[in-house]
Order: structure tokens, then C-alpha cells, then sequence
């Protein structure tokens, strides 16, 4: 009915142990460039999102307001569109950068609009009672925030701080669409080179999933860690 023909396929077809072993460290140069961009991109969504989480939670229209639009737009938009935006759009204006300088601003004011969200349902999960605690104790609002609330926020925030890391983490794939030569680019320049995409997929693959089990075993320290928060 839909014109779908299933051939005969043997194991070495779908993957090549042999071309995946030599091609191995050229792929595997690409994985300093890929944490690169996500750690940093992922900085710079922490950074933003808490002044974004604290904006949402504002009394003040003039700072709540921007926030809400903001996140709706970073949350609305496929980061992909914002990635060309930035590297392709930005040299129409005079704005050049370069792809790395590109993808780490995209990925970091995308991922604020979700992580601001998170910052702000972690904020309010917070008991009332320790904001009105600290003020009988005559801290100001900023000594509340770095001393009582945010450790707890922190512990609660953790699980899907982390999840949005792994997302950004394996999001960077994208940043080879402007030629940024991270892990997924270098796996694509040998997918062409051996007209061999399935193993060169399958590889990549293979390698981003180790890397995403380090950064969950790392979320499992900071758990217990922020543990005697609670």
C-alpha cells in the first residue's frame, strides 16, 4: 500500500566494525568542541535564566512582562531557525560570528527560556514560611536568596537542570549545520567520504550515549550532595 520493499539486510551493512574502529579518533576529535559548546552554552543559560526566573516572579510588570515573551519566543522557535538566524542573518546587519561563537550564544538564550522555568517553579516550591523567617532575622532579600532559598531551590531544580543539560548536550548535533566541526560533523564528514552513513551514525550515537551516562552520574552527586538542603 505505501510502496515499502524490505531487502535482505546482513549485519555488516548496518555497521562496519572495522571502518568505525579506523575512523574512530577523527570522530572522537570532535567531542572537546561538542562539551565546549554545551557547557558553555549552558553557563550562559543559567546565568540568564535566574535573572529571567526572577523577573517572572516580579511584582513589577515592566520586568515580568519582557520575561514571559522572551521564554514564549525561545520556546516557540525550533533552535535550529535561531542558529541560522544568528550565523546566516546576524552579517546582513554587520554582526559576524563565528560558528562556534554561534552556536554557544543559540544554545545558551535558548536554553534559558527553559531553564528560567525551572528556576521559577523551583523557587516557588520553597515554603513561604522561610522568606518570612529570614526577614524576622532582618536578612535583606538577597542575602535570603543566596543563603536560604536558592540551596534548596538548587536541590529541587537539579534532576531537570540536568535533563536540560543532556538535551543541549545532544542538541550541539545541530551546530553542524553551520559548520561548527563538532562530534555529529566529523561523523558526517566520514559518512560522506565512505558513503558509509550507517555506521558513521551508529558510532556517533554510541559515543554521545557514554558521555550523557558521566553528566547523569554526575546529577546523582549533586543530589546527594544538596541532600541536607531538604
Amino acid at each position: 500500500m505505501f510502496g515499502i520493499e524490505i531487502k535482505r539486510v546482513e549485519i555488516e551493512d548496518l555497521f562496519n566494525a572495522q571502518r568505525a574502529w579506523d575512523n574512530l579518533p577523527f570522530v572522537l576529535s570532535g567531542v572537546p568542541l561538542t562539551l565546549l559548546v554545551a557547557i558553555l552554552g549552558m553557563l550562559l543559560g543559567l546565568l540568564i535564566g535566574l535573572f529571567l526566573a526572577l523577573a517572572r516572579r516580579s511584582d513589577k510588570r515592566v520586568l515580568r512582562w519582557p520575561a514571559r515573551m522572551y521564554i514564549s519566543f525561545m520556546r516557540g522557535t525550533p533552535i535550529l531557525v535561531f542558529l541560522f538566524i544568528l550565523y546566516f542573518g546576524l552579517p546582513v546587519v554587520g554582526v559576524e560570528l563565528t560558528a562556534t561563537m554561534a552556536a554557544v550564544l543559540g544554545f545558551g538564550l535558548n536554553s534559558a527560556a527553559y531553564i528560567a522555568e525551572i528556576n521559577r517553579s523551583s523557587l516557588s516550591s520553597v515554603d513561604r514560611g522561610q522568606w518570612e523567617s529570614a526577614q524576622a532575622l532582618g536578612f535583606s532579600y538577597w542575602q535570603t536568596m543566596r543563603r536560604i532559598i536558592l540551596p534548596q531551590a538548587t536541590r529541587i531544580a537539579i534532576p531537570p537542570l540536568t535533563n536540560v543539560f543532556l538535551d543541549l548536550m545532544k542538541a550541539t548535533s545541530l551546530a553542524a549545520m553551520i559548520s561548527v566541526p563538532e562530534l555529529f560533523n566529523k561523523a558526517q564528514i566520514v559518512a560522506g567520504r565512505n558513503y558509509d552513513t550507517m555506521t558513521m551514525y551508529i558510532l556517533a550515537a554510541l559515543i554521545y550515549w557514554p558521555m550523557t551516562m558521566v553528566f547523569s552520574a554526575l546529577q546523582d552527586y549533586l543530589e546527594q550532595r544538596y541532600n541536607k538542603y531538604l
